[in-house]
């Protein structure tokens, strides 16, 4: 175990009342490391009261359960409150995490910015659940671990490694995964709700095939406008996957996906092999992963400029390089 893992023992420890926060726009990760925290917490410390506090939910991950309904603010004043999956402040799902006494970092993004008291942050992880089931392990004398909580830990560690096939898995992930399911993790069941697609996403799939774009040096985009989100009745989750299903094109190293916002910006989904993405994201009003970033831009200028800076990053990566296929 780390001096920080340490840290974030003990501070848990010292509060009564702990709530916990994610990130807007929830991903497995986010909702599963949150909501395996909360369960381990809860089955360790059953004298304590553990709350989940998020404005926004994920329908596509709806079957994990439901979070706690909003506290009043007073409830916040003397809490502990533990941020998790979220690199930056402006991304978590409510302000009121503003309101609690002291707060906790938990990560695995490359660090942007410090906003905590206490922070835990590992960006070689693959996952934060990576990360709550290493909290797990290394404190399993005095933690508990109850199917429930293993399968959401699981969830987070198989949709943000890829299914365990991005550069971030190691040894450790597949350890750490094992322990996961040794506690009874339902992956039948699991993957059913993960994977199964109703008919609509196959034809979005198709057309997102029939519409993309490559550029000269490789990149491969997508803009999924409104008219399409209400053609194949997608949802925000929907309409995000697109960027899957470009990641297998040969030569294609970077792949982005454009999603109309509700409020006019438009999303930027932003997936590579071997090139850095996530300095390019940062100079969209983003950030992330070497190799999964995301972003936000704000007119369709801004959209093809980002396009022409990922195209003249590829370039040069591919001349500088001869590790590509």
């Amino acid at each position: 175990m780390n001096q920080a893992m340490q840290a974030v023992l003990e501070k848990i420890k010292d509060y009564q009342r702990i709530i916990i926060f994610r990130h807007f726009r929830p991903d497995g990760d986010a909702i599963g490391s949150t909501k395996g925290l909360q369960a381990i917490l809860r089955l360790s410390y059953p004298e304590k009261e553990i709350y989940l506090q998020n404005d926004d939910f994920s329908e596509y991950l709806s079957f994990l359960g439901e979070e706690d309904a909003p506290l009043p603010e007073e409830a916040f004043a003397e809490a502990l409150g533990i941020v998790v999956d979220t690199a930056t402040s402006d991304r978590i799902s409510t302000k009121r995490y503003t309101l609690c006494k002291e707060l906790v970092k938990i990560d695995h993004h490359i660090p942007v910015e410090s906003y905590a008291a206490t922070e835990w942050v590992e960006e070689e992880r693959s996952s934060s659940c990576e990360m709550i089931a290493a909290f797990y392990a290394a404190f399993a004398d005095e933690l508990k671990l109850s199917v429930e909580a293993a399968t959401y830990i699981y969830t987070g560690m198989v949709t943000d490694s890829g299914r365990f096939r991005f550069r971030s898995v190691s040894g450790e992930t597949m350890r750490l995964a094992g322990l996961m399911l040794e506690a009874g993790v339902d992956t039948d069941r699991l993957y059913a709700h993960l994977y199964l697609r109703e008919f609509d996403s196959f034809r979005f799939e198709s057309h997102v095939h029939s519409m993309m774009e490559i550029s000269e040096n490789g990149v491969a985009s997508i803009y999924v406008t409104r008219e399409m989100q209400e053609r194949f009745h997608l949802s925000n989750e929907d309409a995000s996957a697109s960027v899957s299903y470009l990641d297998s094109i040969k030569g294609s190293l970077i792949w982005i996906a454009f999603i109309d916002n509700a409020d006019g910006s438009i999303r930027v989904r932003l997936r590579s092999r071997f090139v850095t993405v996530s300095e390019l994201a940062n100079r969209y009003h983003g950030g992330g992963h070497a190799c999964a970033s995301g972003a936000t831009v704000y007119s369709q200028e801004e959209k093809a400029e980002l396009l022409r800076e990922a195209d003249a990053l590829l370039k040069n990566y591919k001349e500088t390089h001869n590790d590509w296929l």
